[in-house]
């Protein structure tokens, strides 16, 4: 029998425990490790989340600034300019709920405004001083990640200091007037970890839903599976990104991002109907 709960957005609330969610990558960038440049146009952008929607995303998560290591930093002013005009353009034509990919609080605030439903900060609100202010605000929802500046190899028990900063950032959040029942958690695979720390956490993805809030899970095509699989395009990775994916849903993770849709959503429905099947 699934745990039935709900992640409240103002558009509307997703059921937790009787299907697990799959959050579509759309990057409007031109630099992203795995697809920089393929949806850099707008009419290619909207093409494709459309697609992504059709194929059962519940969630379309966008982004404006690539986060991949070595990344070159954007301008405020051109991040929204690469996410803003696109939210405007899909919002009217889609009930999918949209996140908007940043951690910086002015870039939050534009796409809230224009359209987005949820707060994907890779830096859990603990970057910006004043990003949790601005999603409580807006009445928006949050996916709170944990990361570090830099790999700290032998630095301890990676999934100790997962839960560590992971609560400081809920904290932060709530105190700022964010609902319980609109934050979700990422650990965070690929940021600031070596490769070991990324499969501990994989291993131990389970040891996080005490935390009390829902889990997202982010490994598609990463570094890791290319490691471990000897697959260096990041597209040939997707048998590597369906294994996560079907590991993450039996450890209890509810949203898994993803750049295959497709491909996920079946594997997400085998799993689905063999563990909460009721």
């Amino acid at each position: 029998m699934s745990d039935l709960r709900t992640f409240f957005t103002k558009r509307r609330s997703l059921f937790l425990g009787r299907n697990s969610h799959i959050v579509g990558i759309l990057n409007l960038t031109p630099d992203s490790f795995s697809d920089g440049g393929d949806y850099f146009d707008m009419k290619l952008a909207l093409l494709h989340a459309h697609q992504m929607v059709k194929s059962g995303a519940s969630i379309i998560d966008i982004g404006g600034e690539s986060t991949r290591p070595g990344y070159d930093p954007v301008t405020v002013e051109e991040e929204i300019n690469r996410v803003v005009p696109f939210i405007k353009k899909f919002r009217p034509h889609t009930q999918a709920l949209l996140s908007i990919d940043t951690s910086k609080s002015d870039v939050a605030d534009a796409a809230l405004k224009a359209g987005a439903d949820i707060v994907n900060d890779v830096w859990g609100a603990q970057l910006d001083p004043n990003m949790a202010q601005v999603i409580a605000s807006h009445g928006a929802a949050c996916i709170l990640m944990h990361n570090r500046p830099t790999v700290q190899a032998g630095c301890g028990n990676v999934m100790q200091a997962v839960r560590s900063f992971l609560m400081t950032s809920t904290k932060l959040v709530r105190l700022a007037g964010v609902r319980e029942d609109s934050i979700a958690l990422d650990p965070g695979l690929g940021f600031g970890k070596t490769y070991e720390e990324n499969w501990q956490i994989m291993r131990q993805l389970s040891d996080l839903k005490d935390l009390g809030y829902p889990i997202l899970l982010g490994a598609s095509r990463k570094s890791m599976l290319a490691k471990l699989l000897n697959r260096e395009p990041p597209k040939s990775r997707l048998s590597g990104t369906l294994a996560t994916t079907a590991l993450a849903i039996q450890s209890g993770v509810d949203f898994i991002r993803v750049h295959d849709v497709l491909e996920n959503v079946d594997c997400a429905a085998v799993i689905d109907h063999c563990l909460r099947y009721e």
